[in-house]
């Protein structure tokens, strides 16, 4: 039997709070667990649902093989964290460490 591009499933409910539930058959087939993220599109009036579980140990696979394959430990990788943070926040918040970089300056020229 050859798998249909598109298929009916089910009809579900909208709970309270948006929440929907995936019939027990479907989420096992499609090997979702439960906080399994998913990727919700709009097509005119209708939503597309699209698994990202897989996907997204895919991406973590591949990144993991490819640290490896490199000989990036994670303790090299930890070790990045501390200055990545710092750049990132410079990037991001660039008066801040201008005036914190300003006030050092002025606080430092008296010692000498």
């Amino acid at each position: 039997m050859t798998e249909r591009l598109v298929e009916y499933l089910s009809t579900t409910r909208l709970g309270e709070h948006g929440t929907m539930t995936l019939p027990k058959e479907y989420r096992a087939e499609l090997q979702l667990s439960t906080g399994a993220p998913a990727t919700v599109l709009r097509i005119g009036n209708g939503l597309l649902l699209l698994p990202e579980q897989s996907r997204f140990e895919q991406l973590c696979e591949s990144f993991a093989s490819r640290l490896e394959k490199a000989g990036i430990t994670e303790a090299a990788l930890q070790a990045t964290l501390p200055q990545t943070r710092r750049q990132l926040m410079e990037r991001r918040y660039p008066k801040l460490f201008a005036a914190a970089k300003a006030g050092k300056s002025k606080t430092t020229k008296g010692c000498a």
